[in-house]
């Protein structure tokens, strides 16, 4: 049994975290830090817990948090990156949800998050946490910097292309159609954010340039062992008006060994032992709802025209795309099986 600490306890991510944390076997969750409601029991604030905790908020308290095995912060970009020193000096292993450990390349992230790095030297160490991908320098890892929800449908959706030794994709001409539910945004007040702005809308936003931008060009940088081929790629994401819920659509074209492939079963190979992504029979029709409140990843191919590809990819933006992504790495850093906490199936209706 290991002692866990949630730092940013009452946005959407953090209740994720703990949601799944209660239900764990391995786990005892011993802290958790708000700022705004120090004192007041998490079930208080959120009824669905009644019954499954008695834990109370708590401010940030740096040598309560020190007393842990690993501490997940449901923060802010730039909260993790002032405290992650002190921690790793207690030994206490750092699983970030915000960007500070995303983006290796410290212009981008200075220029996309508009702050300097606190600790680039824990950065260098740090390793980024797409599980599937990653898997076994996350198992040695100390601090992990969880992947944003886009990128994650991006890379999950693309992997299979790009770890060939032939070159079956252009990479200058991907396109990227990615759609969200309005938690992705975070819990907060915000005009954009209120049900009269968003029941029956739905709005493209970050047009013009998207901080996951350059989190997907450098992960597929490191995916497929290229580089300066990717910054063409074309990113826009929007607003649908549902709770939970991501839908990537990839659109991709094909080289002649590309077009000459089996991509429906180069995807299955690829993810055939991959407890959370589900590859679906050719011409299948993901849908969000299908993986609603699970840490699943469902893909699905068309090829409209010989040289053309469709990559269909859809999560549940808080569990794969956040909280549930963040559990998966910390069962591989402690040696857990990996869906440990994660076997809940999509809710439907």
């Amino acid at each position: 049994m290991i002692s866990v600490g949630i730092v940013g306890g009452t946005g959407y991510t953090g209740v994720e975290l703990l949601r799944l944390l209660l239900r764990h076997p391995n786990v005892q969750v011993n802290v958790l830090t708000s700022r705004t409601e120090d004192g007041r029991r998490v079930d208080d604030m959120f009824p669905s817990l009644r019954g499954h905790t008695e834990l109370k908020y708590s401010d940030l308290n740096i040598d309560e948090l020190k007393k842990c095995d690993v501490v997940f912060f449901a923060t802010p970009h730039g909260v993790a990156m002032q405290h992650a020193q002190q921690l790793l000096a207690a030994n206490t292993k750092v699983i970030d949800l915000a960007a500070d450990f995303r983006l290796q390349n410290l212009a981008q992230f200075e220029k996309w998050y508009g702050m300097q790095h606190a600790c680039p030297e824990i950065l260098k160490d740090s390793v980024y946490g797409l599980s599937e991908l990653n898997r076994e320098q996350i198992k040695n890892a100390n601090v992990v910097g969880n992947p944003g929800c886009y990128p994650t449908t991006v890379q999950l959706g693309l992997a299979p292309l790009f770890k060939q030794a032939e070159t079956l994709v252009k990479p200058e001409s991907i396109i990227i159609d990615a759609k969200s539910g309005v938690s992705g945004a975070g819990r907060k007040a915000s005009l954009g954010m209120i049900y009269s702005e968003n029941a029956d809308n739905f709005k493209a936003y970050g047009v013009a340039g998207h901080r996951h931008h350059p989190e997907i060009v450098e992960a597929l940088e490191n995916i497929s062992g290229q580089k300066n081929v990717f910054d063409q790629i074309l990113f826009v994401p929007h607003l649908v008006p549902m709770i939970r819920g991501m839908f990537s659509t990839i659109y991709v074209d094909l080289t002649e060994q590309g077009a000459a492939a089996d991509l429906q079963s180069l995807y299955e190979k690829f993810y055939a032992n991959e407890i959370f992504v589900d590859v679906m029979p050719a011409n299948s029709s993901p849908e969000t709802r299908s993986v609603r409140g699970a840490n699943q990843l469902r893909i699905a191919l068309y090829k409209p025209h010989p040289n053309k590809l469709i990559v269909l990819s859809v999560q549940d933006n808080l569990v794969k795309g956040a909280a549930g992504q963040a559990v998966q790495n910390m069962n591989l850093m402690f040696g857990f099986a990996e869906d440990a906490g994660l076997q809940g199936i999509g809710l439907l209706p």
